[in-house]
């Protein structure tokens, strides 16, 4: 079996093609011209990951096309799979089941579910990814005697990357994230983290990037 990088190598633009279309007949004709390709379990993969990047990058009805493309193919699997025919064999069968209103409707509800899981585990990733850079950077944290004292800046000097003053952001964190920067102990930090919401945590986070509190 073809490994996934090996896939991507040879296949991603075959792939990334299918994401772009947004019509079902046009998609239907290039599964029949491509299915050998898009009914791996590689090209499923890729589909999956390429719709949890468009969403953390900010690209979401981007994601929600790649999506609709990937519960397609799905869902063409599950019926091979539950007719015992080959998927290739099902293309047809299934685009002709999506003529019917009703059934048309359940696949789109199976696809905003979809959709829907895929926004939280991007808020989650990105939070995951911030936290991992919080770790980072406190093991390569300055020692405290040779830290510098940010007040003793000019405001214009010290404001960091997004604009924002680091010692305005540094006030505004909650105790136990101040307590994790003071003490320079990444457990804290990690600790403190855990005690949010994503959301809280991705927004403390995201200042402090832009106060250059740490680096992105």
């Amino acid at each position: 079996m073809m490994t996934y990088h090996d896939f991507t190598e040879k296949y991603a633009h075959v792939v990334e093609e299918f994401m772009a279309i947004d019509s079902l007949d046009r998609s239907k004709d290039f599964l029949l011209q491509k299915g050998d390709i898009l009914l791996q379990e590689n090209a499923s993969s890729y589909l999956l990951l390429a719709s949890l990047e468009d969403e953390m990058n900010g690209f979401h009805e981007k994601m929600k096309l790649v999506a609709r493309q990937s519960q397609i193919v799905s869902n063409i699997a599950e019926l091979a799979k539950s007719l015992q025919r080959h998927p290739g064999n099902v293309i047809v069968p299934f685009f002709q089941r999506m003529e019917d209103k009703q059934l048309y409707a359940g696949f789109m509800e199976g696809v905003n579910q979809f959709i829907k899981r895929i926004e939280v585990r991007a808020v989650q990733k990105k939070a995951e990814i911030e936290e991992e850079r919080a770790r980072e950077v406190l093991e390569k944290g300055a020692d405290a005697e040779d830290a510098v004292d940010i007040s003793e800046i000019p405001l214009d000097q010290r404001l960091g990357p997004g604009g924002l003053d680091p010692m305005e952001v540094f006030e505004s964190l909650p105790e136990s994230m101040q307590e994790a920067f003071e003490s320079r102990q990444k457990e804290k930090l990690e600790e403190a983290l855990r005690s949010m919401t994503v959301d809280e945590a991705e927004y403390h986070m995201k200042r402090c990037v832009d106060s250059g509190l740490w680096n992105a």
